[in-house]
């Protein structure tokens, strides 16, 4: 075999084990045929969300496993190919095969990032929240500039975006915004952006075009639906209410509508100011702060499960897990996995999905990489 066509297989190889690793391909098989069994029994549909999500987790395992075989088969039918070719000294039938092969590897990666979307929310719609550092109008503007990638991202996914709660930067930018993304496996994606984002250019509010590092971070957690149950003590919460505000005068009211509930036990503060109607944004504050709390409880069970858990305090400032250099150099690095990209501009556009899956790849093996911060 051709170095070029081993490593395609390689690819493609790395690709289906790590799919097998998320599903814990033998227990995923078990499922299927328990779940295939139960779809044939005639009682099923007495209970019709019981039976939609029954019939949800089939599907998904089966296009998952079906998706592992198929590609094992046409990477083996491909081999045999170019092996045939090899043996006439058809260089044609080679090079076909090979093209098969590179075809094949490109679709096991695309596949391998649907397949680690198997946590219990990751189809959810999701939140994210970002938040500017210390700073001022350096890391208010970065932040915005952050909401803008996300947006863009979100919109080349086909997804629906929507501004929760806004607040705008003193001369620039933003303190803080909040939106809430709709698509199907938003979470799934998303959720890996959780953390701190840094920035290093030359500023343009800095007359003397002196070179400034700006942080802002990222929170992500899933919508929830009625079926997942989060208990909240109203004693436990703080409920303020002041008056709305946007990004150039958008949703000024006149009225204290806005809502910002902070759960006192766990510090989580959540805030609305999306409706003008007080009771409106009380709802989708209280919402909010359920799916936090739920998501706080997805990823301490999954540290928990990796026997690497971190009280939070470790996931503050100084613990970025990307930086964006602008000058004097172009560069984005990913300091979690190290993977990089020259091209800045592209991924401030909204182009994050190697990212993503990337740092996807790495919960579920678990492996770890040394990687040096860019200056």
């Amino acid at each position: 075999m051709r170095a070029e066509g081993q490593a395609h297989i390689d690819r493609i190889e790395a690709a289906l084990t790590l799919v097998r690793q998320s599903l814990d391909w033998d227990r995923a098989v078990r499922r299927l045929d328990e779940l295939n069994a139960r779809v044939e029994d005639a009682d099923l549909w007495n209970d019709p969300k019981q039976a939609e999500a029954i019939m949800r987790e089939r599907r998904r395992l089966d296009a998952s496993i079906g998706t592992v075989k198929e590609i094992g088969q046409e990477m083996a039918d491909a081999v045999e190919f170019i092996e045939l070719g090899e043996a006439e000294g058809d260089d044609a039938i080679v090079q076909e095969g090979l093209d098969s092969l590179a075809r094949l590897a490109d679709r096991a990666d695309a596949d391998k990032v649907q397949a680690l979307l198997s946590g219990e929310a990751d189809g959810n719609d999701t939140y994210l929240e970002i938040h500017a550092g210390a700073g001022g109008t350096e890391s208010q503007d970065w932040a915005e500039m952050l909401q803008r990638m996300y947006t863009r991202w979100a919109e080349r996914h086909g997804y629906k975006v929507e501004l929760v709660d806004y607040h705008a930067g003193e001369q620039a930018g933003i303190k803080s915004a909040t939106l809430l993304i709709k698509g199907e496996n938003a979470y799934g994606y998303a959720k890996t952006e959780s953390g701190v984002h840094r920035l290093v250019r030359i500023s343009p509010y800095d007359s003397s075009a002196r070179r400034h590092t700006s942080f802002s971070s990222v929170w992500v957690y899933p919508v929830i639906d009625d079926d997942i149950e989060i208990e909240i003590n109203e004693g436990d919460l703080k409920i303020d209410t002041y008056r709305a505000s946007g990004a150039g005068g958008q949703h000024v009211n006149t009225t204290d509508s806005a809502v910002r509930i902070t759960h006192v036990p766990s510090g989580i503060v959540v805030a609305s100011q999306n409706d003008r109607s007080q009771h409106k944004n009380r709802t989708t504050a209280m919402n909010m702060l359920k799916a936090r709390l739920f998501e706080k409880e997805l990823a301490e069970r999954e540290a928990v499960a990796s026997g690497e858990y971190q009280e939070k305090s470790e996931i503050g400032w100084g613990h970025q897990i990307r930086s964006y250099v602008l000058q004097p150099y172009q560069m984005v690095k990913d300091l979690r996995t190290g993977v990089t990209s020259p091209s800045p501009g592209d991924v401030l556009d909204g182009e994050i999905d190697d990212f993503m899956a990337a740092a996807l790849s790495q919960r579920v093996t678990g492996e770890t990489v040394e990687v040096e911060d860019v200056e």
